[in-house]
């Protein structure tokens, strides 16, 4: 179980970035660690890692999608010109 208590990390910055930062801290008027948090939130989204327990449940029953699409099955589109052709073929029978 995670603990309630905030972990420090130090980071570095360059000269270039960390300017680069505090001007964008100031003109969003957030605070440095209100950005550092969207962009670790950010980062951990683009990298599909689950942040808390409801998402890691949400992600784990995912991992075995029973009514998702088979790879390669394309477009909701393209699935309804399948089932389309199938059915067709099935009534010329």
């Amino acid at each position: 179980m995670a603990s309630a208590r905030p972990t420090r990390k130090l980071i570095e910055f360059d000269a270039e970035t960390w300017q680069a930062m505090t001007l964008l801290s100031r003109d969003s008027m957030k605070s440095l660690q209100e950005l550092a948090d969207e962009a670790f939130s950010d980062l951990l989204k683009k990298h599909r890692r689950p942040t808390g327990l409801r998402q890691q449940l949400r992600e784990s029953t995912r991992q075995l999608p029973a009514n998702d699409p088979g790879p390669g099955a394309g477009s909701p589109r393209a699935q309804q010109r399948a089932i389309k052709k199938v059915s067709r073929k099935s009534r010329r029978r």
